[in-house]
């Protein structure tokens, strides 16, 4: 398959992520937590064969380090909130003469056959609702198309009235994002990342996980 997409990730600092994920590892351990799911996130997007490239939007410095040593590239984040990360990242960086999709960094279960297959239907700005059906993981459009984020409250629902299509398949893993505690139960059941799946067993949280990658 030829690797035509540039996928872009926005990263917090990870002193401020996943706030409302805090309490399920003990608060020392938690940027630990968010690093490693971000970790997995980016080496199965670069494991997919139809990305030719990662951009990860962050001013995170342990980030930064994080993700060039898996192969990402990093762009600053212009400070002007999540979706004008992803603007930045997605039309600036990247560029509007290139396929864009942008994802979430919290996909720890995530698997490149199932990233690859929702690219693969990608017609026109399209996106994928979260597992609860009303965020929005991933967002695409092709080449000479601006991006348009409307990431945040029922994403799902402001993607679909903007004129985006819903895309639909069999793929847990790139559908189940992690903001809460039970949401890593149900990513564990799916199958972790190797990092995430480390990181837990080593807090005694698990004893043991299918690993995504």
């Amino acid at each position: 398959m030829v690797r035509k997409w540039t996928v872009v990730i926005p990263v917090k600092r990870l002193g401020s992520a996943k706030t409302r994920l805090r309490g399920a590892v003990p608060a020392d351990r938690h940027p630990e937590l968010a690093l490693a799911m971000v970790r997995d996130t980016v080496a199965a997007v670069l494991a997919t064969p139809s990305v030719a490239g990662l951009v990860v939007v962050t001013d995170d410095p342990a980030v930064a380090v994080a993700v060039r040593r898996l192969g990402a590239r990093v762009a600053p984040d212009p400070g002007d909130g999540l979706n004008g990360a992803l603007r930045h990242g997605a039309d600036e960086v990247a560029g509007l003469a290139t396929h864009r999709a942008v994802l979430t960094g919290d996909l720890p279960a995530l698997r490149p056959e199932q990233l690859d297959e929702a690219l693969g239907r990608v017609a026109g700005r399209a996106f994928v609702p979260d597992a609860a059906g009303t965020g929005t993981v991933l967002l695409a459009v092709p080449p000479g198309e601006p991006l348009r984020p409307l990431f945040g409250p029922h994403s799902a629902r402001a993607h679909a009235g903007s004129g985006a299509t819903e895309l639909t398949g069999d793929w847990p893993g790139l559908r189940q994002d992690v903001d809460t505690a039970a949401d890593l139960g149900t990513v564990l059941g799916l199958g972790a990342g190797r990092r995430t799946c480390e990181l837990l067993r080593d807090l005694g949280l698990t004893a043991a996980c299918t690993s995504a990658a």
